[in-house]
């Protein structure tokens, strides 16, 4: 099995207003084994305590790093701020595709609520910060924790 080094300053996960708790365990897994940084930003669809959150993070809790903020305006104003460019807001709507991006240590990655993805009001503040996945045509969208881990992994490896 190779060793992963995790980047320094740590990539940061950030999920915004998810709503299935075992995706988000799997995100908290991803974030675990990867060093990622993990920020959950309000309102949540569910509580922190429930067991199929934690069931789907297995016994990775303790070793990843989680914030709660109770919503956008709270995490921008204090991760955001003077580090735009950090950001990489994912959409299937995006025009810019995840190969093509360029990222560094330290790092935004921005993901929406599962079913309708990240606000309208977040996506038109940040045009040009947004990149999407590629798929085949015709195709919607992939699971949340599917989205991050492939995110994430192209994030590491382009850095």
């Amino acid at each position: 099995m190779a060793d992963l080094v995790p980047v320094t300053p740590p990539l940061e996960v950030v999920l915004v207003s998810p709503q299935i708790p075992p995706n988000t365990g799997n995100v908290a897994r991803t974030c675990a084994v990867t060093g990622c940084r993990l920020h959950l930003v309000g309102p949540l669809g569910f509580s922190l305590g429930e067991k199929e959150l934690r069931r789907a993070g297995l016994d990775y809790w303790d070793d990843v790093e989680v914030e709660v903020h109770p919503d956008w305006p709270a995490f921008e104003a204090r991760h955001v701020r003077g580090r735009a460019e950090r950001l990489h807001l994912f959409t299937a709507r995006a025009q810019g595709g995840l190969f093509e991006r360029r990222f560094a240590p330290g790092d935004l990655l921005v993901f929406g609520q599962e079913q309708l993805g990240l606000p309208p009001a977040l996506l038109s503040a940040w045009p040009d910060r947004q990149v999407s996945i590629p798929m085949r045509a015709g195709l919607r969208s992939l699971n949340l924790a599917v989205a991050v881990g492939v995110g994430v992994y192209a994030a590491l490896r382009a850095i």
